[in-house]
């Protein structure tokens, strides 16, 4: 009996009580890529797409003829010393500027949508570090406002079409819109690398420009394809934007018939540019956190 009691707590002790169940939280081991999940967050694709919106055009003087003057002075140089002084000429009869404009219209919008992409991350640390969403969702919306720019920049094609009195073919009106679309998967597709890898190595801001620079020469932007040798063609079409811009030239200014085989080439690049990109992104997305 006295051992009994002897086992017995005090009156005035307290019992101690069970610990707590603890929750951890941890990240996924293998990416998913949860289409659902972003249409679910799909208002702040929204959000910040129509931020940076705002952001860019916000106290600025000229607003968006800054968007209308950049690939006007440029197209104005490349006509100067490309095809003054180098004698570089546009197929057929026509007009440089027109010729190089339309190449350029779509190699500006990758170029800035790249850099966009590439440093979106970056860029809205903040966010990242505190609020849980699909960080998929940062990419693909900064380079929304290039496509603003690039709404701007083809009011000087247009105008460029009317002055030297070019009607465009039915072809290059109806695809407009998918290569458009295209060149944003393009941008995307390496911009997802690019800003995945950013995160830990902030070379990449230097990286990435120094790759659109070498680039926009192995891209038929200021030169035609046949300058080229035939056999070799087929190496500037693994440039997704090869096949964009010669497939625009071809519809919209009549320059031969569109290389639906050399196009192929440009579109599986562009495939397997964006589905590369899609999957180191999510696999470094659980990462993100703790480096940015």
């Amino acid at each position: 009996m006295e051992r009994e009691e002897a086992l017995r707590p005090a009156e005035n002790e307290t019992a101690i009580p069970p610990r707590p169940k603890e929750l951890v939280i941890e990240p996924a081991r293998v990416f998913r890529f949860d289409l659902r999940e972003m249409w679910h967050y799909r208002e702040l694709f929204y959000f910040f797409a129509w931020r940076d919106v705002k952001v860019r055009y916000k106290q600025t003087a000229l607003g968006a003829l800054w968007a209308m003057l950049n690939p006007f002075v440029t197209i104005v140089i490349f006509t100067v010393f490309f095809n003054q002084v180098a004698h570089i000429k546009a197929p057929g009869a026509i007009p440089y500027a027109v010729f190089s404009y339309t190449g350029l219209l779509f190699w500006t919008y990758f170029t800035a949508a790249l850099l966009s992409t590439s440093n979106s991350l970056v860029a809205n640390q903040s966010v990242i570090t505190k609020v849980y969403f699909p960080r998929l969702i940062t990419p693909l919306a900064s380079s929304v406002v290039n496509l603003v720019d690039f709404g701007f920049a083809f009011l000087v094609y247009a105008a460029l079409l009317v002055y030297y009195q070019i009607t465009p073919g039915l072809a290059g009106v109806l695809l407009f819109l998918p290569m458009l679309a295209l060149t944003y998967a393009a941008a995307s597709g390496l911009g997802l690398f690019f800003a995945a890898f950013n995160v830990r190595y902030r070379d990449v801001r230097f990286i990435v420009p120094f790759i659109v620079s070498t680039f926009l020469f192995l891209t038929p932007v200021i030169y035609p394809v046949a300058l080229v040798p035939e056999r070799y063609q087929w190496l500037l079409y693994l440039n997704p934007m090869t096949g964009i811009i010669q497939t625009m030239r071809a519809g919209t200014l009549h320059e031969g018939t569109i290389p639906w085989a050399m196009f192929g080439i440009s579109l599986a690049s562009m495939a397997c540019m964006l589905v590369l990109g899609i999957f180191y992104f999510l696999r470094r997305e659980r990462d993100f956190a703790d480096y940015i």
